[in-house]
């Protein structure tokens, strides 16, 4: 769930890649709502059921923000897992972008629904990284050796910025297989890749 403008350079046709606008942003800007929308994405469908208990919420809580992602257009129904009596969810999207003028809106309501988005996902991030720096040693040294952890800094100007951007996006996409995540081929895994970028205060 990239949090950069919604230039969709190198993204695969077959992808469907949702761009927030203010009425959708503001429908998808709850801690829980962002975190079921990226379990569904991760994992494939699931139930309200399923997705607390991989969450540590209610079924209850679960349920309700399922049913406001479904009517912001985020998830549907997936009618081919419908065999109980629970209903089944799935992403309606495989990715979201979100624009930076998003959080400049006159709109208070609206930039504070950025703020909450871009914080959460933030936070979701960290939560990842120090997940895979606590759990690292129970990975084979094959993949402990194929991870990144880095940072840069170069003197760019912001056409170069998004130059740069859009070609690493480019490159990621590039190597992303046609199958679902959640059915992946065989010998990979899943593999995550964060990317941040952003001027540093002068001085």
């Amino acid at each position: 769930m990239p949090a950069s403008e919604p230039d969709t350079t190198g993204l695969s046709a077959e992808r469907k890649i949702h761009a927030l606008d203010a009425r959708t942003l503001r429908g998808l800007a709850h801690p829980l709502r962002i975190q079921l929308l990226r379990a569904l994405r991760l994992t494939g469908p699931a139930t309200a059921s399923q997705l607390a208990e991989k969450l540590g919420e209610s079924s209850g809580a679960t349920s309700y923000h399922l049913r406001q992602l479904a009517a912001y257009g985020f998830v549907e129904d997936a009618p081919e897992r419908g065999k109980g009596r629970e209903r089944w969810w799935r992403s309606a999207h495989d990715g979201t972008t979100f624009d930076s003028s998003l959080a400049n809106s006159p709109d208070p309501a609206v930039r504070g629904a950025a703020d909450l988005f871009l914080h959460e996902i933030a936070n979701q991030h960290t939560q990842e990284l120090s997940t895979w720096i606590a759990t690292s040693r129970d990975w084979s040294d094959e993949w402990r050796r194929s991870t990144e952890m880095s940072d840069f800094t170069m003197a760019l100007t912001p056409e170069q910025a998004r130059e740069l951007n859009s070609r690493v996006t480019e490159l990621v996409e590039s190597y992303r297989p046609a199958e679902e995540a959640h059915d992946l081929p065989e010998g990979t895994h899943q593999y995550r890749v964060h990317v941040h970028g952003f001027p540093l205060p002068k001085g």
